[in-house]
């Protein structure tokens, strides 16, 4: 992304990059590492969707080993997919289908499971004690949370 010409097609490069900087900012404040948000980011706007690593590198400002490692990162964690096309070595990477309600649900899941450990730690200190008190929190906090996303409607789809 060279240019900050304005194109028929959307905004100016810079505006583009811009927005994939706030998307690297929002991710980190819950721990992503910034190329990793920036790849996310970037992969959420680029055209063509598909890019290799060397597209990547190119338009974020990465290096090709922080780059690989987040690659990597990312596609553990079921945001993005990569492919090879026939006759060709490069591999591409793209945004997987789904992947942010994926992601999210995992999440929650996980954040809902927490209920079993505050229930362990109430058994342990007895759920009535003073002792137990912040464990109670918790686990009110984490009751609540599962009971919301139990009667969350569904994710609506875009239609095709």
């Amino acid at each position: 992304m060279a240019s900050s010409e304005t194109g028929e097609d959307g905004p100016a490069d810079a505006e583009v990059l811009e927005w994939v900087e706030q998307v690297a900012a929002y991710l980190a404040a819950d721990g992503v590492p910034p190329i990793a948000g920036r790849i996310l980011g970037w992969l959420m706007v680029c055209d063509p969707p598909e890019q290799s690593a060397a597209r990547i590198a190119a338009a974020i400002g990465a290096s090709r080993a922080s780059l690989t490692t987040n690659l990597r990162v990312l596609q553990s964690m079921g945001f993005m997919t990569k492919r090879t096309r026939p006759g060709e070595r490069t591999a591409y990477y793209r945004l997987a289908d789904g992947a942010w309600e994926a992601v999210v649900r995992r999440q929650i899941a996980a954040l809902a499971s927490f209920r079993d450990v505050t229930a362990a730690g109430l058994a342990l200190l007895g759920a009535d004690t003073a002792r137990a008190g912040r464990v109670r929190e918790a686990q009110r906090v984490f009751d609540w949370m599962a009971e919301v996303f139990e009667h969350a409607p569904p994710i609506r789809k875009e239609p095709s």
